[in-house]
C-alpha cells in the first residue's frame, strides 16, 4: 500500500469498531505494540479486524498469529487462492466486511471474471480450476480439501481463521467495509494488489506467543511448522481466555448447542439463544446468550445483548475474551465436521 493510503488506514483503523476502545497505535506499548508493527509490515496496514482484539494483548497476538501464518506468509498455495477460501468463508458467514475486503483482493490478484464469481457466490462460473475446487471446499461443496498434502495445512489454517474472524468482525464491526455497493472493487483491487507483493517469511509471529502443543482436533495443522506452530500457541491463549471470561456451564452449553445445530442458527429470530440459555443459572445467562450468539448467529449479536453481559460487570478484556473464545470454538467445529465428512 502506498505511504499515504498506509497512513490514512492507520487513522482510520479504529474509528469504526463498535463495543470496546482499541488500543491508539500511538499508545501501544509491549505485545501490543509488537503486533500492531508485524501487522503493518506484513499486511501492509493496521486491520481494523485484528486491532478490535487489542483490549487482550494475548488474544490480539492469537489472533494475528493464525491470520499470518495461514493467509499473510508466503507458502506452498498461492495467495489468490487463498483470499479466494477467505472471500468465500465470509460470504458463507454473512460477514460483510471480511467479504468486501477480500473480495477487493481478489479483483486484484485474479481475472475479474473469476473475482466476480467469487465475490457473488457463484462458484460454478470460476475459470481458474484450482480456486474453483478451492471456494467449493470451502463452502462444502467438495468433501476433502482439493490441494496436495503439503499445502493442505494452509488452505485449512485459512478458512479456520476466517470462521473465527468472521464471527468477530460481526460482532465489533458491523456492516460493509464501503458505504456504496457501487464503489469499484476492481479499482481498489488494483490499487490494494501491492499489499501482496514481496515474501513475508513464515514463522514469524512465533515470538509473539509462547510455545504450546497442538490439540488433537488441528491435527490438519501438523504438516507446516509455521502454521502448526501459530495454531497450537493460539489455541492455548485462546482457551486460557475461555477459562477466565467464560464460566464452565456457558463453555459446555456452547459447545453442546455447536453440535445441536451444526454450527447454524435455527431461523432468523434469537429466540433459540434465550431458550438455551435459560438453562444456566441467573447469574450466568447474559454470558450464556452473547457466547451461543457470537458463536452460532454473530450476526445477531447487538448493543442489548452486550449491555446485558457488561452488567457483570465485565470489561473490554473480559468481552473480546469471551466472543474470542466462542468465536474460536465454533470455528473448530466446522474443521472437525469438515474433516469427519472427508473421511466418511
Amino acid at each position: 500500500m502506498t505511504g499515504l493510503l498506509a497512513r490514512v488506514a492507520r487513522r482510520r483503523a479504529l474509528e469504526r469498531v463498535n463495543h470496546v476502545a482499541p488500543v491508539p497505535p500511538g499508545a501501544a506499548r509491549g505485545l501490543v505494540a509488537d503486533v500492531y508493527a508485524q501487522v503493518e509490515r506484513d499486511f501492509g496496514m493496521l486491520a481494523p479486524p485484528i486491532a478490535l482484539h487489542s483490549p487482550a494483548p494475548d488474544v490480539l497476538a492469537a489472533a494475528w498469529a493464525i491470520l499470518r501464518e495461514s493467509l499473510v506468509a508466503s507458502g506452498a498455495v498461492n495467495r489468490t487462492v487463498k483470499e479466494a477460501v477467505a472471500a468465500a468463508v465470509s460470504r458463507r458467514n454473512a460477514c460483510p466486511y471480511c467479504l468486501d475486503v477480500h473480495a477487493t483482493m481478489a479483483y486484484g490478484l485474479m481475472t475479474e471474471r473469476d473475482a466476480a464469481a467469487v465475490a457473488a457466490g457463484r462458484t460454478g462460473e470460476i475459470a481458474d480450476a484450482g480456486i474453483r475446487r478451492a471456494v467449493a471446499w470451502a463452502v462444502g461443496g467438495l468433501d476433502d480439501v482439493p490441494v496436495p498434502v503439503e499445502q493442505a495445512p494452509e488452505l485449512w489454517g485459512t478458512a479456520v481463521t476466517f470462521h473465527y474472524l468472521n464471527r468477530m468482525v460481526n460482532v465489533f464491526l458491523p456492516g460493509g467495509l464501503f458505504p456504496s455497493a457501487a464503489v469499484p472493487r476492481r479499482l481498489l483491487g488494483l490499487l490494494t494488489r501491492s499489499l501482496v507483493r514481496g515474501v513475508r517469511e513464515p514463522g514469524a509471529s512465533a515470538r509473539l506467543l509462547a510455545p504450546a502443543a497442538l490439540p488433537d482436533d488441528l491435527g490438519w495443522a501438523s504438516g507446516n511448522a509455521a502454521v502448526r506452530q501459530a495454531f497450537a500457541s493460539a489455541s492455548a491463549v485462546l482457551e486460557a481466555a475461555g477459562a477466565t471470561a467464560v464460566p464452565d456451564d456457558v463453555r459446555e452449553l456452547v459447545r453442546g448447542e455447536l453440535a445441536a445445530r451444526g454450527g447454524r442458527p435455527p431461523g432468523p429470530s434469537r429466540g433459540w439463544a434465550q431458550e438455551a440459555a435459560a438453562r444456566l443459572r441467573p447469574a450466568e445467562r447474559a454470558a450464556g446468550r452473547l457466547a451461543l450468539l457470537t458463536a452460532i448467529a454473530a450476526y445477531q449479536v447487538d448493543a442489548r445483548v452486550i449491555d446485558d453481559f457488561r452488567r457483570d460487570p465485565a470489561d473490554d478484556r473480559k468481552l473480546i475474551e469471551l466472543t474470542a473464545w466462542a468465536s474460536f470454538t465454533a470455528a473448530r467445529h466446522w474443521a472437525n465436521a469438515a474433516a469427519q465428512q472427508a473421511h466418511r
